[in-house]
């Protein structure tokens, strides 16, 4: 393979792969959307933040970030506490059912990479791992974070 013929089959199979991570995310945890499980895991790793911050983080409109946001609310899974530095402003935190709720889908999407990754030698999931971590690290044009 050649490098415009390898970068456009790099390019048709992430779009199969967001494509079925998608479609197993949704079998896998049909309580929690994908992009819901994202933004609880942003608000894990983060130890909370604002809506607007995960808006201009994952590059969405405000109004999107607020309905989902809304939707974990509603769901038990996010709440809202004031800002120490700014109390007119609000931080959003995971609850306890949050918390429970991200371990629970977290282990089962572990647990379907293990399996599917089970007969790849080691050298190749190293190997896959650093190409990953070396995709995601470049910023691109459009994204300042």
């Amino acid at each position: 393979m050649h490098g415009a013929n390898a970068v456009e089959t790099i390019q048709r199979e992430m779009t199969v792969f967001a494509r079925r991570a998608r479609a197993a995310a949704g079998r896998m945890h049909p309580e929690l959307s994908l992009v819901s499980y994202t933004l609880l895991g942003h608000l894990e790793e983060s130890g909370g933040c604002r809506a607007t911050d995960l808006a201009a983080h994952y590059a969405l409109d405000k109004s999107t970030v607020s309905r989902q946001v809304a939707a974990l609310e509603r769901s038990g899974l996010v709440e809202r506490r004031p800002d120490a530095a700014d109390q007119r402003a609000q931080v959003l935190h995971l609850t306890q059912a949050g918390r429970r709720v991200l371990a629970r889908v977290t282990e089962s999407r572990r647990a379907a990479f293990r399996e599917r990754l089970a007969h790849w030698p080691a050298a190749d999931l190293n190997r896959f791992a650093d190409y990953l971590v070396r995709y995601n690290a470049w910023p691109g044009p459009a994204r300042r974070d």
